[in-house]
């Protein structure tokens, strides 16, 4: 066979562009015939891989960008997202209070403490007062919190539309004309962005509380000294610093969680896969976006 051209044949499948291989296609006998062919490696293997990387890199980009852009397409459609909005409300924000107002109990109570050990014989105690308010509302309440919800509320997500695309659930709502960007999505973010700052704002009071009332019985301070400490040196940016840093933290757990469990594959096992993932890729970016946002705001 007479070879006229090669050709490098990729096929678009979920999402993505896959390579299947190197084709050649040539004449015999006037009928026109492909033939595979080996693919050799033009680059050492090193930067082969890196160069896989990049361009896996710049394609995650592409689609985070493209799944933002049908997000915000999809705003208008609040007939669709409204009511199940208010049900994720309850989902993301009531259920997951528990867990977060746990957490900040036990961190108010090891603030006082660690405080007292701190400050004793070096400067006045009612200092305890304005170390456990100044840490939970300008870091432990928003990062903690967020860091439990993403264990909890970006795995629920990752695995439940995971399921949903592994089981072709998604393909079945795009059958009947319904958006799954508007059913599925939208709810979910929205509801994130919007409880997760009501979540962190009673997380940061009980922990103040508890810190209380540490001071209270274990440490003989008063509760006027404490709220002196309290109100040295507040300032009502530390009020909204917290609570704006947690409604981005709500918004990029919800966000991981549906574009990992929508980009779900191979089944049962990739549903796990994708569970890890969005919990993994969620608290990185809760720590990314504190240091970010402190650098920013707090200088």
């Amino acid at each position: 066979m007479a070879v006229v051209r090669r050709y490098d044949v990729t096929l678009y499948e979920h999402g993505r562009w896959t390579s299947v291989g190197r084709f050649a296609f040539g004449e015999r006998n006037d009928v026109a015939t492909w033939r595979r062919v080996t693919s050799h490696r033009r680059f050492p293997p090193v930067i082969d891989r890196i160069g896989r990387r990049t361009v896996g890199l710049i394609q995650a980009v592409g689609r985070w960008g493209q799944f933002m852009a049908d997000m915000v397409r999809a705003l208008p459609d609040v007939t669709t997202w409204g009511r199940l909005a208010l049900v994720q409300m309850r989902r993301v924000g009531v259920d997951s209070l528990p867990v977060a107002l746990f957490i900040a109990a036990f961190t108010g109570v090891v603030l006082a403490l660690q405080a007292s050990y701190t400050f004793t014989g070096t400067v006045p105690l009612y200092f305890v007062g304005t170390l456990v308010g100044k840490t939970m509302m300008l870091e432990l309440g928003p990062v903690l919190a967020g860091l439990a919800l993403a264990g909890r509320v970006g795995a629920s997500m990752a695995a439940e539309l995971g399921t949903m695309k592994v089981t072709e659930q998604v393909d079945a709502l795009e059958t009947l004309a319904y958006d799954p960007q508007s059913f599925l999505v939208v709810p979910r973010v929205l509801a994130g962005t919007v409880m997760f700052p009501i979540v962190v704002a009673l997380a940061v009071l009980v922990g103040i509380m508890t810190g209380w009332m540490t001071s209270l019985w274990l440490l003989n301070l008063s509760t006027p000294e404490f709220v002196k400490g309290l109100r040295q040196f507040y300032q009502f940016k530390d009020t909204w610093f917290g609570l704006f840093k947690s409604a981005t933290f709500g918004f990029t757990i919800t966000t991981v969680g549906c574009v990992v469990g929508l980009s779900t594959r191979g089944g049962a096992e990739g549903v796990g896969r994708s569970t890890t993932r969005a919990v993994v890729y969620s608290a990185v970016a809760i720590l990314v976006l504190d240091a970010f946002w402190a650098a920013v705001l707090l200088r």
